[in-house]
């Protein structure tokens, strides 16, 4: 018989607004012991000093975490000129000054060559692995890197302000693995020019958004008031692009188990009309998600079961 996980079986997702100065992981700890539960895990990674949308699941929540590695983040941060780092944000040692300060309209110009899919090469100073090792760890230990490039997509990019000649803010919907700094970094070349990221605020994950986003102590405190639910979204919160099925008392029970389930010529032609290449179906009862399944020769096979 196995140990009892200590704390208490809840569920759900939290849309955090990460503070300045406080790790992800160390936001998640903080996020577990205000509602004191059993499990939790965030979906993409924030810096110290980024702020912004930091999606947290807890509980059964945490086995749709993969379907939110995927999804598009939209971040806005400022550029300021004249200084890199080595880890092109405020954090690191200067590696160059230069004088030359972009004229916005050349900023928004140069911008153009980075919307699509492009080639971008991750900072030094990144959570890639290296040999099984973080990037970051290895740089701080003075290795030499030579990352390679990988395909990004970049789906807008676009000039929102600027405050004098040093400095210039942006805002850029983006697909998974997009580096704000490596951008920067890029940018600021293409313009002849030295740069780091000064501020950095993450306003998007998929379906978590700004708007909806709770601060770390105003939830600790509602929390510790009792009304910790007020806040915590549904299980099913990243799956919007996944088509569900309703099923019987019958079928659930059989998905429950880790058995498939037989679907009706209906049922598959509606499905197919609807998948993606991953083939994913989620199975429900009401507005309670029982199992994440792969729909295969019209079977429903469960590969992530939720238990309520």
């Amino acid at each position: 018989m196995g140990r009892r996980r200590k704390g208490e079986a809840i569920s759900g997702w939290i849309c955090l607004d990460k503070p300045l100065e406080l790790g992800s992981t160390q936001a998640v700890s903080r996020a577990r012991r205000a509602y004191n539960a059993q499990k939790a895990g965030h979906a993409g990674t924030l810096d110290p000093l980024a702020t912004g949308v930091l999606p947290i699941a807890l509980g059964e929540a945490t086995k749709t975490v993969p379907f939110l590695m995927d999804a598009d983040k939209t971040y806005r941060f400022s550029i300021a000129w004249g200084v890199e780092t080595a880890t092109f944000d405020r954090e690191g040692a200067v590696t160059a000054t230069s004088e030359v300060r972009p004229e916005v309209d050349a900023v928004r110009e140069a911008l153009k060559a980075f919307i699509g899919e492009i080639e971008q090469i991750p900072p030094n100073y990144s959570a890639v692995k290296v040999d099984g090792e973080r990037a970051y760890d290895l740089a701080r230990e003075g290795v030499e890197l030579d990352l390679k490039a990988r395909l990004v997509t970049i789906h807008d990019a676009r000039v929102t302000g600027s405050v004098g000649p040093d400095s210039v803010d942006i805002v850029m919907d983006c697909g998974k693995g997009t580096y704000v700094r490596a951008l920067v970094r890029d940018l600021a070349a293409a313009l002849g020019a030295k740069a780091h990221v000064s501020a950095l605020r993450r306003t998007r994950v998929g379906p978590f958004v700004e708007a909806n986003a709770v601060g770390l102590e105003v939830l600790e405190d509602l929390c510790y008031q009792g009304r910790a639910l007020e806040v915590l979204l549904p299980v099913e919160t990243p799956l919007d692009d996944i088509p569900a099925l309703a099923v019987t008392d019958e079928d659930a029970f059989r998905l429950t188990q880790g058995r498939s389930i037989v679907l009706l010529p209906r049922q598959v032609e509606t499905l197919k009309a609807r998948l993606n290449a991953s083939r994913i179906v989620s199975a429900r009862q009401g507005q309670r998600i029982i199992a994440l399944c792969e729909m295969r020769a019209g079977r429903l096979n469960p590969t992530r079961v939720f238990h309520h």
